[in-house]
């Protein structure tokens, strides 16, 4: 859903000002909070001053009874989620303070009803940073850390937030048996595990629970059936072919956490966004899809919420984008993507337009992304808990684009059945060429500047005009 590297309104609007209290009154009393973590689990807190601890002093105390060593100070964040909404938020961030004006926000970045935002409430969680790098995940050794990352991992396996193929799915949910049941069980013991758990705690549920005119002509029953003997033909796999050293839990973690690593979309935070459907039918009508995008320190990616597979999965150096703010009233905030792509055999650049209120977090999110991998300090100086990297206020959209051949612009070649596998021809784009690097036309043979005009070194940012034509078009 939502991650967030912009500040939020500090004062209550008209909205929501009834409904608060005073928050004077939780300083000098003891209060309790419950923190919550992937795993459903929660730790319980009594604290003094609640009213006024930031989420960097939190975080301490959420830390010492979870005993998560000073070595991992940076890998989780304190994020505010609920249905409607989710935040990570900054270290100088109160999060009791940020809870109060939760409705300000719900207005600010959804289009819920105002009947359903006047209902929500977040829950504090406790997880994984979205700027801590995944090079540095495999270099822990505390269990208790692994254990956390390998539950929100799972979770958002199972949810399909990382859609995957069925080798990738089965593969995971065979080490999570592996973790969770123990390498030295027999098939029967496995078998009994996983009906008593069900096939959902270990596959994602759209694959367990399976649906549709075919899977009730086939037999929900057999589907389940084959499903678990795969599952368990793979758990023995994964204990056989390992060493007597790599079936230790801490192993068998890493071994999860770095087969979810080959996912590219491994650690982003989530958006919800739309896109314009192509046009279809006799009457051209098109109509418009509800995606997910995910943005992590590597890229961006747009995700079909209902096939469960990437629409179109982009690298910060083959990108450039921009955010407009609706212009008249009904117009709504638009996150615009553009990419090199080919069209009739020639090289064109594509426009994908993502219309979502929460644009202005995502536009946040990636320039703060590349900012921290253009000055090398992804790796080294992090947002988390206890740190906070505070980016440039002047825009940089500009993303450095090194000469490249289609090979290595594309990267691997993936077959087309893969989820992993952008789906550029399902989308609505806006193809168009730069004449003589001043004047947008469409399909012109000729392939000059992009309007973002791409430069080696990193200009000032110019924003997208967009011209009447171009975006009727």
């Amino acid at each position: 859903m939502e991650a967030d590297d912009g500040d939020f309104p500090t004062e209550p609007s008209e909205h929501s000002h009834s409904q608060r209290g005073s928050v004077a009154s939780s300083v000098t009393r003891a209060q309790d909070l419950m923190v919550y973590l992937a795993n459903d689990s929660a730790v319980h807190l009594t604290l003094e001053g609640l009213g006024c601890l930031s989420a960097k002093e939190l975080g301490r105390s959420v830390r010492e009874p979870l005993n998560i060593p000073n070595s991992a100070v940076d890998v989780f964040a304190f994020w505010f989620c609920s249905p409607l909404l989710e935040l990570q938020l900054k270290p100088k961030h109160q999060p009791y303070k940020l809870c109060r004006q939760w409705q300000d926000l719900l207005y600010r970045f959804t289009d819920a009803p105002t009947e359903d935002i006047s209902q929500d409430e977040p829950t504090l969680l406790f997880k994984r940073n979205v700027f801590y790098p995944k090079s540095k995940e495999l270099q822990i050794d505390d269990g208790g850390v692994l254990k956390l990352l390998y539950h929100e991992a799972k979770m958002n396996i199972l949810e399909g937030r990382y859609p995957c193929d069925p080798e990738h799915w089965m593969t995971l949910g065979a080490l999570s048996c592996a973790i969770e049941l123990g390498t030295g069980q027999d098939d029967q013991a496995v078998k009994t595990a996983i009906r008593e758990k069900k096939l959902s705690s270990f596959l994602p549920a759209h694959v367990a629970l399976g649906g549709g005119f075919l899977s009730t002509l086939r037999g929900r029953g057999g589907r389940h059936s084959e499903m678990e003997q795969n599952l368990i033909k793979e758990y023995r796999s994964v204990c056989s072919s390992s060493d007597g050293s790599s079936l230790e839990p801490t192993a068998l973690l890493h071994q999860y956490l770095r087969t979810c690593h080959t996912l590219p979309y491994y650690g982003c935070a989530f958006f919800m966004g739309e896109i314009d459907k192509p046009a279809q039918g006799i009457l051209h009508r098109g109509g418009r899809k509800v995606v997910q995008v995910g943005i992590s320190l590597e890229g961006v990616y747009v995700m079909d919420i209902k096939e469960k597979h990437v629409l179109l999965g982009l690298k910060f150096n083959e990108l450039s984008w921009d955010h407009s703010y609706p212009e008249t009233e009904g117009d709504s905030h638009i996150l615009w993507l553009e990419f090199d792509g080919e069209e009739a055999g020639v090289p064109v650049n594509k426009l994908l337009k993502i219309f979502s209120k929460q644009a202005e977090l995502m536009n946040g999110l990636i320039e703060f992304c590349v900012e921290l991998c253009s000055s090398g300090e992804s790796e080294t100086s992090l947002p988390g808990t206890d740190g906070e990297v505070t980016p440039s206020q002047a825009h940089s959209g500009q993303v450095q684009n090194s000469e490249k051949t289609p090979e290595r612009r594309r990267g691997k070649l993936r077959r087309q059945s893969s989820v992993v596998c952008s789906r550029v021809h399902s989308l609505n784009t806006i193809s168009y060429v730069v004449d003589d690097g001043k004047e947008v036309k469409r399909l012109k043979p000729k392939r000059a500047a992009s309007f973002f005009t791409r430069q080696a070194q990193p200009p000032a940012y110019s924003a997208v005009q967009v011209t009447e034509s171009l975006e009727q078009g």
